[in-house]
């Protein structure tokens, strides 16, 4: 099957939060009850945030498509990033900044091993270079280690740690860096 990145529209809205809807559960650690999950869906995944995130110049969504059926996105941040955990790992891991955040990176679970994420992935450093963005950072839960041997093999290194909050939990995130145009691609 072959794939295609583009930057997502307003029409890819409803898809893009049925998408977040299936995917995020999946990656969340066992103990994240269904309703936290479903709550941090509709405060960050909803119809409107998507909406929203495509409407705003610091964020870049990019969806992945087989067949003409959405089967991934991407969301990265062009913003500073404020968490005072990251900006501590960012500086002294010598992250080359500006870094670009890759917020969220997820598959429809049929293309798991398919080799689109890798493309995916490719397509997100693009688009954060030619924002002007040096690297690129994401947080990874400390336990999926799946997603952290792609990620390292996708060329992330770990930096730090950072907190994030689903529901009642906090977990401990491994903070993980791709520098642009020093090997790192």
């Amino acid at each position: 099957m072959q794939a295609s990145i583009s930057s997502a529209t307003l029409e890819d809205v409803p898809g893009l939060a049925d998408l977040a809807a299936v995917t995020f559960p999946l990656a969340c650690p066992p103990e994240v009850t269904p309703e936290d999950s479903a709550a941090f869906i509709a405060a960050n995944l909803s119809a409107e945030r998507f909406a929203g995130y495509l409407t705003d110049e610091t964020y870049r969504v990019l969806v992945s498509r087989t067949e003409g059926r959405l089967t991934g996105y991407c969301l990265l941040v062009l913003a500073p990033p404020s968490d005072p955990e990251v900006v501590e790992a960012l500086e002294s891991g010598r992250a080359v900044l500006p870094s670009a955040e890759l917020s969220k990176f997820y598959l429809d679970p049929a293309m798991h091993g398919s080799g689109l994420a890798g493309q995916l992935v490719e397509a997100a450093a693009r688009a954060a270079e030619s924002a002007g963005a040096r690297s690129m950072w994401l947080g990874v839960n400390n336990r999926n280690v799946r997603a952290q041997s792609f990620y390292r093999k996708s060329g992330f290194q770990t930096f730090g740690r950072r907190s994030f909050q689903v529901g009642t939990h906090t977990f401990r995130d491994l903070i993980m860096v791709r520098q642009f145009g020093t090997g790192g691609q």
